[in-house]
């Protein structure tokens, strides 16, 4: 790897239980499966760039609980460095209660815990030492995800910014953003309201949308698409190449739980690997895929060697 990979947010207790079909509003369902998991799109994001050989570190809060031993263990299991992760003796671990169908499809409500209390001053200069890439969400204070982009900024290394759960940011932190991450749906909102082509849409269709983007001052950009694969925006690349469609993985789906963050681990360590964006959303592209293969989230996050196994 060319350089360090820096994450800056989350970590969560993912409280899962599974069922049928996701329950309609006021409505009760029955489960047949529960399980309390390691999660947080900031740990799930770097524990995937770690399994795909990134040097990952990860700064964030805990609680002194069960749940925060849990998650530690996790990610420094994963080969994370967990030096930086705060444990917070007055507030508890967050939580996110999720809840899957036997297609794969969930829906998630997080409780933020001790992550709210991260803030500016956990984000040091020293921590960005040698760092080519830092990952952001928006699962923690809008002033530390910024603090952390612009400490990172001024150090050199790439910011990718996922923009999820969606908020709007101000123009400062998208000026700080080198790559944004988003699905349609934030995008569109990102935009305005924007309509979005269709997820079947040829390439060709998304050249609105990479000027839209281009003209807020954001030149690359990726647009995820579910299981129609994505589409990078890339303003910076050579005239023809600056707007890409990647194909999806064709898998049989058990649980779509952190596969968004498996795609952006993806993103960032080959990135850091020298990667360009087009090439790294192809390989980000079979990572997210086979994560949804299994349950959970960074358990089923695969190696270097099944993505490559899966591409040839």
């Amino acid at each position: 790897m060319n350089g360090r990979i820096v994450v800056v947010g989350s970590l969560n207790a993912d409280l899962t239980i599974y069922c049928e079909r996701l329950p309609l509003p006021g409505e009760t369902v029955h489960g047949n499966g529960f399980s309390v998991n390691p999660g947080g799109k900031s740990a799930n994001q770097a524990v995937a760039a770690s399994k795909l050989g990134g040097d990952v570190s990860l700064i964030g809060a805990v609680g002194k609980d069960p749940n925060g031993d849990m998650l530690i263990a996790s990610t420094e299991g994963a080969g994370v460095d967990v030096s930086r992760v705060r444990r917070s003796g007055e507030v508890a671990t967050g939580v996110a209660v999720i809840a899957v169908d036997e297609h794969g499809e969930n829906n998630i409500i997080i409780s933020a815990g001790a992550n709210g209390t991260l803030a500016p001053a956990d984000v040091t200069t020293e921590a960005f030492d040698g760092a080519s890439v830092l990952c952001l969400c928006l699962e923690v204070a809008l002033e530390t995800v910024e603090a952390a982009a612009k400490t990172a900024h001024d150090a050199g290394a790439t910011v990718l910014l996922n923009l999820s759960p969606y908020a709007e940011i101000p123009e400062s932190l998208a000026a700080l953003s080198d790559v944004l991450l988003v699905n349609a749906h934030e995008a569109s909102l990102f935009l305005g309201e924007a309509e979005m082509p269709l997820p079947t849409a040829p390439a060709s269709e998304w050249e609105g949308v990479r000027s839209q983007f281009a003209d807020r001052g954001l030149e690359r950009v990726l647009v995820t698409l579910g299981s129609q694969g994505s589409v990078v925006l890339d303003s910076q690349a050579a005239t023809g190449e600056q707007v890409v469609r990647i194909a999806p993985t064709e898998v049989q789906a058990v649980d779509t739980t952190g596969a968004g963050d498996a795609f952006t681990g993806a993103v960032a360590a080959r990135l850091a690997a020298g990667e360009s964006l087009a090439e790294a959303a192809a390989f980000a592209s079979v990572a997210a895929a086979l994560a949804t293969t299994r349950k959970g989230t960074q358990a089923a996050y695969p190696g270097v060697e099944d993505v490559v196994r899966h591409r040839s």
